[in-house]
């Protein structure tokens, strides 16, 4: 997983953390055929930087499937009143985001 430390906030929940790449169709999809149909390869290696926090919650919530066929952009993502719920809750964490004292 690429990791990127601090160059922007994370895009889902603004928080500045070190941040990971999320792929909009998950890489465990792109051999498949219905895949390689619905996405250019172009489309299946786009992708997002977020934090941990996003990211681990992204995954909890949706199988690999949901996450492409649904959720395949960013506006998508924040579209769904669930992930809504816990980008708002990942916003308000202080971990890993440099505002400790």
């Amino acid at each position: 997983m690429a990791r990127q430390s601090n160059p922007a906030p994370c895009a889902l929940c603004g928080c500045r953390r070190d941040l990971t790449f999320h792929h909009l169709v998950p890489r465990k999809l792109h051999r498949r055929p219905r895949y390689r149909r619905l996405f250019t390869r172009d489309e299946r290696g786009q992708g997002i930087y977020i934090c941990r926090p996003c990211h681990r919650g992204l995954h909890r919530l949706y199988d690999e499937v949901t996450l492409a066929t649904r959720f395949s952009s960013r506006e998508a993502i924040l579209a769904d009143p669930a992930l809504e719920r816990h980008v708002a809750w990942s916003a308000r964490q202080k971990i890993g985001t440099g505002e400790e004292a």
